[in-house]
């Protein structure tokens, strides 16, 4: 990087972040270059109808958000009287949320008191829980690329866990997500924030598209990578590729500020 010339930053976060991400990366000092590596959709599988039930109902004792996005795209699916009914039983239910984000938009639809772990991971919860969970129901709404420690550990704990997947992630194919790789090849970005172990398989699947696998990751070490969260890392760690910066606090502007700090 040139003396006096703001630090490139590749962000590969979903479409929807695009905005907020790019106005914190400037933010923070950075020139932001964007091609999402991950894409979000929507899914209802056959868990969702019970899950809605069970917590209407009362039988959930614990009703678990791994995401801001498995709030969002749990309330799309539902109608406005089955959205006012969910909120109001979910008042009177334990809420987890995993992570400040997914906090804020529990505290949007009016659930103020949820429970946030102070150790964000699926093991720091079940660590948090395991002493109070026996024999009490939990639901857990998220992506269908949810690891299973979280369930198997609270299952060990003697809880029943029900899992339903209301949105899944896929990996967007077009001209601007070989552009990316292309530009970070030929040295243009300084650093690259990783928000998840998706993303991380997203940017390798289409350097390794451009018959550049090896070379990426030569590129990568020479730039400040990274990561949210230990899974995250532990996904580029897979692939040949060491995290500079993880940060303690599992939010995006958290790894802005602690990249900046390395560079």
């Amino acid at each position: 990087m040139t003396e006096g010339k703001k630090p490139v930053l590749a962000i590969m976060r979903p479409e929807s972040y695009r905005e907020k991400s790019e106005a914190l990366a400037r933010e923070y000092g950075f020139e932001p270059i964007y091609a999402p590596m991950i894409k979000l959709e929507g899914m209802k599988d056959e868990g969702f109808e019970p899950f809605i039930q069970r917590v209407i109902d009362g039988t959930s004792d614990y009703v678990v958000f791994t995401s801001a996005n498995g709030i969002t795209f749990t309330l799309d699916k539902l109608t406005e009287t089955e959205k006012e009914k969910f909120i109001t039983a979910l008042k009177k239910t334990r809420v987890i949320a995993i992570g400040p984000n997914t906090e804020k938009e529990l505290v949007k639809i009016g659930i103020e008191d949820s429970f946030l772990p102070e150790d964000y991971s699926s093991e720091g919860i079940v660590e948090a829980l395991c002493p109070e969970v026996k024999g009490k129901i939990f639901d857990l709404a998220r992506s269908a690329f949810g690891a299973k420690v979280l369930i198997e550990g609270l299952e060990k704990c003697g809880a029943t866990v029900y899992e339903t997947h209301v949105y899944t992630l896929n990996i967007p194919e077009g001209a601007a997500q070989k552009e990316l790789i292309e530009r970070a090849l030929s040295g243009e970005m300084d650093a690259f924030a990783f928000t998840s172990s998706m993303m991380v398989k997203g940017f390798m699947k289409h350097a390794e598209k451009l018959g550049a696998g090896e070379t990426i990751k030569e590129t990568l070490g020479k730039a400040v990578v990274g990561a949210i969260g230990t899974p995250t890392g532990n996904t580029l760690k897979k692939h040949g590729i060491n995290a500079d910066v993880i940060p303690d606090e599992f939010t995006f502007e958290a790894l802005i500020k602690a990249m900046k700090k390395e560079l």
